[in-house]
């Protein structure tokens, strides 16, 4: 048995730990780089803590080449010790990406996976703090950085061990209050995100230890919050978002990630509505093409999904899907894909870095029918 764990420096957990973040930033030094959301209403009073010394920079949409070229430029200018971000995964993704890149004597073309040169990092990332404030992306303890390039279509990766984060504080009550769609669909999200490490041919002990757990409780949180703001249902699934990132860091994730990816590129519609759309399909059809060890992992993720459903494990998968289209999950076609596109989308989804985690090789004519019965 060989594996490695790759993982923040620290991990801080819990309701209230948010207050700490300003301190834990300024341990690296005086000045810093906060990248926030949209709304820069959420990071006001981080920013009154952190004090003159240190600069926003706000993240309005999921990070695009042209958007982080700019950023890199103004905070270089800046000369910041340490970058904290604030938000949801495309702020957490362009924080992460301009701690790595503000140090680099190069460009992100250098660094960047499939567009770019893809090299390693020549100079160590500044010190990265993240403090998620939505749960589902897991960006907060991963070592890459998923950057648009709407031009040519594609999402890519920015990616390098060193970029993990110093500091992750994980505070589930900033995503209180969070709204419906956005729960749901980052929510689903990190569902998927505790599945496919650990149905993944790369799964280790470390990451079954964490993700497998995480199912049901993360499935039967986002069910409640359907019903009623719940503070402990927001724990459970900032906790179940937290194990998801983990779990994908270190043994991958499969099938609907490779896939999100490429349609994110192609259609700029939000990473967890697309991983929600393709979930159930994507398990449904792992599960008729997988043997022994494999399919009886996806045989216990099924049962545990059919107890929370109250399905039969063979149901499972379409029991997900119909819960979430009940909930308000658009379908993929709602979210731009069509009937014709599906041909090259499997082509591409094919010999994307996520699909080399499936738990089985699913040929192009599988990737189609999944995309037909998520449409």
């Amino acid at each position: 048995m060989t594996f490695s764990i790759l993982q923040p420096g620290r991990v801080v957990f819990g309701r209230g730990q948010a207050a700490q973040a300003a301190e834990v930033a300024r341990r690296f030094g005086p000045r810093g780089l906060l990248v926030h959301g949209a709304n820069p209403a959420r990071a006001a009073s981080l920013i009154d803590a952190l004090g003159p010394e240190t600069r926003p920079l706000s993240c309005a949409a999921e990070p695009t080449l042209a958007m982080l070229e700019a950023a890199i430029a103004e905070g270089r200018a800046h000369r910041p010790d340490w970058v904290l971000a604030i938000g949801g995964g495309a702020a957490l993704d362009l924080g992460k990406a301009l701690a790595a890149l503000i140090p680099a004597p190069g460009g992100a073309m250098d660094h960047l996976e499939l567009v770019g040169r893809a090299l390693p990092l020549c100079a160590d990332p500044l010190p990265f703090i993240a403090l998620p404030t939505t749960a589902g992306t897991g960006a907060e303890v991963t070592k890459n950085a998923v950057i648009g390039l709407p031009d040519r279509g594609r999402k890519v990766s920015l990616r390098d061990d060193r970029m993990i984060a110093r500091v992750a504080i994980i505070d589930p009550a900033l995503t209180d209050g969070c709204p419906w769609p956005v729960t749901l669909a980052s929510g689903l999200d990190a569902v998927t995100q505790v599945i496919e490490p650990y149905v993944s041919c790369k799964a280790t002990p470390y990451t079954d230890a964490i993700s497998l757990p995480a199912i049901a409780p993360g499935l039967r949180a986002l069910m409640r919050l359907h019903k009623s703001e719940d503070a402990a249902a927001r724990d459970t699934l900032a906790y179940t978002s937290l194990s998801g990132g983990l779990a994908l860091a270190n043994a991958g994730l499969g099938v609907v990630h490779g896939f999100a990816g490429v349609i994110g590129g192609t259609t700029g519609a939000a990473h967890g509505a697309i991983c929600g759309a393709l979930l159930g399909p994507v398990l449904a059809m792992n599960r008729a093409r997988s043997t022994g060890a494999a399919r009886a992992r996806l045989d216990q993720v099924c049962a545990l999904l059919a107890d929370v459903l109250g399905s039969t494990a063979d149901a499972a998968p379409e029991a997900l899907a119909l819960w979430a289209h009940g909930a308000g999950l658009p379908r993929l076609s709602a979210l731009g894909v069509t009937a014709p596109d599906h041909a090259a989308l499997a082509t591409a989804a094919e010999t994307a870095s996520s699909t080399k985690g499936n738990p089985v090789v699913l040929g192009h004519a599988d990737l189609c029918q999944i995309l037909e019965r998520a449409g």
